[in-house]
């Protein structure tokens, strides 16, 4: 019989902690040093440079490790962590791409690999449309759900479409580890922005990979210390702090989006809601850019910024970057943990002033 997984709060609060010690702190404190004694010629027995290693770093990456079931290596950002997986491709490779998924992977599968001699293809975050294009390829990467329209791919569908062949990395950064573990269907990498929900305070930049294969965490390893694509150690300890947190703060965001989502169902005004189901993330339409702009100025809840999954809620018109293939009243909302009733209260007088 196997042991039951704990709660997704539990699990969130204790991740990574050491064994606990008379006298000592839940979580210790971060480890700050550029350099560490290394006498002798052992010269790879420890790390001896900050590039190569740090403690708090490592404790974090525990923590990640049991909520993602796979080894995790820290970066300093989200696309660092996509880059270290991207540039890896060599001349002649293929990569399958989705054509509505984070604006930087597409940048550099355009701007960085096509120039270099990576084949590129693009798709719709669509199971047929992946299937159709992923004959001979290299990386399969998919984004579920993708941001901002916030469509979903079966995992382990396209794991068992694509072959064992191709390498598969799923951008979990939306759902998080607590709704989608990406290695447990099938995937290779499980790659997210740490900037959103895990951190969850919009105030630090964090990304990582996790995987299932030892040597893939390696290389991925020697690339971060190579490049230095390395998180300072009191952002690791602060996103670790932050951590005991994440269940009870994506609950709640969850709710919320859920009663949004809900209420903006009812609304005349309002068209093409899209809501997964789960997560804090709703997608929706208003009639146009400058009936975004009447919201945001009856808001006093919604915060317009261009991010998700903090304790505040926030918004953004995503139609104003160019980058993405929505209307011009194309709405990202991220719901925060504020109390229901007030969000909704707030959204109505918003929505009310915005179809004005």
């Amino acid at each position: 019989m196997s042991a039951r997984r704990r709660g997704d709060s539990t699990r969130s609060v204790h991740a990574g902690l050491p064994p606990a010690e008379n006298g000592t702190p839940y979580l210790p404190g971060p480890t700050f040093a550029s350099a560490y004694h290394l006498a002798g010629d052992d010269v790879h027995a420890v790390p001896g440079y900050l590039r190569e290693g740090n403690p708090t770093w490592a404790a974090y990456e525990a923590a990640l490790a049991e909520l993602e079931g796979g080894e995790v290596v820290l970066f300093a950002s989200g696309m660092a962590a996509c880059s270290a997986l991207l540039l890896a491709l060599e001349p002649g490779q293929i990569l399958v791409v989705p054509d509505d998924c984070y604006f930087g992977v597409r940048v550099v599968a355009r701007d960085h690999l096509v120039a270099r001699g990576v084949v590129v293809r693009s798709v719709p975050t669509d199971l047929d449309a992946v299937v159709a294009a992923c004959a001979d390829a290299a990386m399969v990467w998919i984004e579920t759900p993708s941001n901002p329209k916030l469509d979903v791919l079966d995992v382990a569908a396209v794991r068992a479409a694509i072959g064992p062949d191709a390498t598969l990395v799923v951008d979990n950064t939306l759902a998080t580890p607590l709704v989608q573990r990406p290695l447990e269907l099938g995937a290779d990498v499980s790659v997210a922005s740490a900037s959103k929900h895990l951190t969850g305070h919009s105030d630090l930049l964090l990304g990582y990979c996790a995987v299932s294969d030892p040597e893939r965490a390696a290389a991925l390893r020697a690339w971060r210390g190579l490049t230095g694509a390395i998180p300072g150690p009191f952002e690791a300890w602060l996103a670790h702090r932050s951590l005991a947190t994440f269940g009870v703060r994506v609950e709640r965001g969850t709710a919320n989006a859920r009663a949004v989502a809900d209420l903006l169902g009812t609304r005349d005004d309002v068209r093409g809601v899209r809501y997964p189901g789960f997560g804090t993330v709703v997608g929706f339409e208003l009639a146009d850019a400058a009936a975004v702009a009447r919201f945001f100025g009856a808001s006093s809840l919604v915060t317009e910024a261009t991010s998700f999954g903090g304790v505040h809620t926030n918004a953004e018109r995503r139609g104003r970057w160019g980058s993405d293939d929505v209307a011009e009243g194309f709405v990202r909302f991220s719901a925060g943990i504020e109390d229901t009733e007030d969000l909704l209260a707030d959204l109505i007088a918003a929505l009310d002033a915005a179809s004005a």
